[in-house]
């Protein structure tokens, strides 16, 4: 309780900084001062509607954007002529030129002299325009080519040409050069902009505990809605590895994908538990999906591994976000109010815990109101049969039992004085339980009924000043919105313990506060009494930048008071903070921080600054601080420091070095060096890689990835994030 005081201040603080201002922006076409400064000048005319802007200017409209040295733009039609400097951004198209007449409403687009980038294909010429549906583009006395370098290799002369965005270039009287030399003419050239249909991609290396390898793939697009992936892999170390990908469209009968590689293993090697892994392993995915009829959607998911470290040994890319893949079917009819869910869950992999539904129905009713009466009603009932099968040598024993639940409550909306949002709430659960099978349990068939009630309370205020503005900064006005929130919840001790109950939905420890209130808890074995108030307050500051709203800051306190806390409770809980800070659009702060305020010390800290202040360069530092906690298992403490920098040095190298050092013992764990390399019709990189596994000797890989330009392995933006895409191993 010592630090009741300082949190009840705190939070009266927060509400004190609040107004009742309120601004709103409608959408249009807006135009801000490419340079923020006396030079800048915009003129309007409201007679004619004409706005004349100079010294640099930036027009958006939608996903639509011009910059350019002088607009004269007519607001009421949208029409534009643009002077100097011109740059029309419109989805993948980027036009350059002197000078542009554009309508940002029809989208009716005509020039003089331009230059045209639609990768993969890049295009110079005079009079240019589009079509009168916007849908395809010409010009005449035109080069285009697929050489993304400023002096290409070889280009193409066209007397005229059409252009068709994402589906093909077609050009008339042409004349093929290399370089500036003529080598071939023909009266009619076409060339489509949609992905090659066979190509191969490889990649050789070394990896410490595969010897030398090489990756190699053949991708083979024989029909419009199939594209196939035959893997052919080779580690000197651990043999051959082999399998198919398939991702296939069948319309109005869903999409999917289908996967399997096997390997014989020569040096599998032994599990944590030190348990020799059998040789022969293999994993099989197969996802599909469909929209049988609108609103009633289905999706399978099968994931099926010979082993728990099979993903972990050959496709790193796969486990590092998933290391336990689940496999389950899911049908779900969704009307207007409610939602009828049948989800089928077995355990296809028995080294992991799964807690297998076969099947679990359930009917959720959205929020809604009832009739014209001002009360709001909410609910869900499910039944389903349920078994808890364990991961094989856990040494725990599977249970199963049959389960119904169903769960309502009734809602009151208010808001009053104009401005406070008072919603109280009152519900019900009732729960059945059959008699648990298996040597895991013997409880007996029982009911379980829980009542609770509570109100949330919150209030959002702002205030506007649109007056200010700073190039520092990067912002154009401010908009600072308040919104502090105050959610009691209250259940009584039910009729049956979580110990008294089979466990199937149960908590799972989080880094984060769990929700407090139904249907949002859905932990439904472990329901327990709880008298508590969460305690919230978001704050958010924002500007204008290119004529769109952007957070410049954004900070978000959230705590529980326990006014009754059971004996595994302390009477507050953590200190959640979450702040979000971009003093420019090209850089990013983070923050998220764990506090223990009856400890007086942090339990979870991570920090984050990312730069990207263009296309040349890219820098993030990072650390992330986890004090150990026995609910995450022993050793589960860690303190990192990470960075990452990518570098373009020219159109045909950059680089890329990571690491990952961890603070309580000074061990570098990872260090990732990658160079890149255009070679005009490829791409390739050479990476080199170090882990140091301190139970293990290290692991190194050298690694060379080939891939042609036009299906590329990786792209720019996963270049600037993340090495791991120049891996399958």
């Amino acid at each position: 309780m010592k630090n009741l005081p300082w949190l009840i201040s705190l939070f009266i603080a927060s509400l004190a900084l609040a107004s009742s201002s309120r601004a709103q922006e409608a959408p249009g076409i807006t135009i801000t001062p490419l340079n923020p400064g006396p030079d800048s000048q915009i003129t309007h005319d409201l007679a004619t509607g004409m706005s004349v802007a100079t010294n640099g200017v930036i027009v958006t409209y939608g996903t639509t954007r011009m910059i350019a040295d002088t607009v004269h733009l007519n607001m009421q039609t949208g029409s534009a002529v643009a002077e100097g400097n011109v740059r029309l951004e419109q989805d993948a198209l980027i036009w350059r030129g002197e000078r542009l007449e554009y309508n940002f409403r029809s989208g009716k687009i005509q020039a003089d002299r331009f230059r045209l980038g639609l990768g993969p294909v890049f295009i110079e010429g005079e009079q240019f325009q589009a079509s009168t549906d916007g849908t395809s583009f010409s010009a005449t006395n035109s080069f285009f080519t697929t050489d993304d370098l400023f002096d290409p290799a070889y280009r193409v002369r066209a007397r005229s040409l059409t252009l068709i965005p994402n589906d093909s270039v077609q050009a008339r009287k042409t004349t093929v050069y290399a370089g500036d030399v003529p080598i071939f003419y023909s009266p009619y050239l076409g060339r489509t902009l949609k992905s090659h249909r066979n190509f191969v991609v490889f990649s050789p290396g070394y990896r410490s505990l595969y010897g030398p390898y090489l990756l190699g793939s053949y991708h083979w697009n024989s029909i419009t809605n199939l594209e196939s992936v035959i893997n052919l892999d080779y580690r000197q170390k651990r043999g051959l590895g082999m399998g198919p990908d398939f991702a296939y469209d069948l319309g109005r009968w869903g999409q999917g994908s289908a996967s399997y590689y096997h390997l014989n293993d020569n040096d599998p090697g032994l599990d944590p538990n030190g348990v020799p892994i059998r040789e022969e392993r293999h994993h099989l995915t197969l996802t599909h999906q469909a929209e049988l009829r609108e609103n009633l959607n289905a999706k399978l998911v099968v994931q099926q591994q010979s082993d728990a470290q099979f993903e972990r040994d050959f496709f790193e890319d796969d486990y590092r976000p998933n290391p336990q893949p689940e496999s389950f079917l899911e049908v779900s009819q969704a009307w207007r109010n409610f939602e009828l869910n049948l989800l089928t869950k077995p355990q296809l992999n028995d080294f992991f815990q799964t807690v297998e539904r076969l099947p679990d129905l359930k009917l959720s009713g959205f929020r809604q109101q009832l009739g014209v009466s001002p009360i709001y009603y909410e609910g869900d009932s499910s039944a389903g049969y349920f078994r808890f099968n364990p991961a094989e040598n856990a040494g725990l024993e599977e249970y199963a039992a049959l389960r119904a639940d169903t769960f309502h409550q009734l809602l009151l909306p208010k808001t009053l004085f104009g401005w406070l949002n008072v919603t109280p709430r009152v519900g019900g659960r009732m729960t059945h339980y059959g008699e648990t099978d298996g040597f895991g349990s013997t409880l007996e068939e029982q009911n379980r009924a829980v009542f609770n009630t509570g109100a949330e309370v919150s209030f959002k205020a702002s205030q506007l000043w649109p007056g200010v503005s700073s190039g520092f900064w990067d912002a154009d006005g401010l908009r600072h919105i308040l919104q502090p929130s105050v959610n009691y919840a209250f259940v009584p001790t039910p009729n049956r313990a979580p110990r008294e109950l089979p466990q199937f939905d149960y908590d799972i420890p989080s880094l984060r506060l769990l929700p407090i209130d139904y249907p949002d808890y859905n932990s439904i074995d472990s329901i327990d009494s709880q008298n508590v108030l969460r305690l919230s307050v978001h704050n958010k500051l924002q500007t204008k930048r290119r004529g769109k709203i952007d957070d410049l800051a954004h900070w978000a306190l959230v705590t529980d008071w326990r006014l009754d806390p059971r004996s595994d409770q302390a009477t507050f809980a953590d200190v959640y903070s979450d702040l979000s800070f971009k003093p420019r659009s090209w850089l990013r702060l983070g923050s998220e921080v764990r506090y223990d305020s009856d400890a007086g010390l942090v339990r979870m800290a991570n920090h984050q600054a990312t730069l990207e202040p263009s296309a040349t360069w890219a820098f993030s530092l990072g650390h992330r601080y986890f004090r150990e906690d026995p609910a995450f298992g022993l050793n589960s403490e860690n303190n990192i420091i990470h960075s990452s920098i990518f570098y373009r040095f020219d159109e045909n190298w950059a680089g890329r070095v990571t690491h990952h050092f961890e603070g309580r013992d000074g061990v570098l764990e990872e260090q990732y060096y990658t160079v890149y390399r255009d070679l005009r019709s490829w791409t390739s990189a050479l990476t080199f890689r170090v882990r140091e596994r301190r139970n293990a000797p290290t692991d190194f890989t050298v690694a060379v990835t080939f891939s042609l330009k036009a299906a590329p392995r990786f792209t720019l933006d996963q270049e600037r994030k993340a090495h791991n895409v120049l891996f399958r191993n």
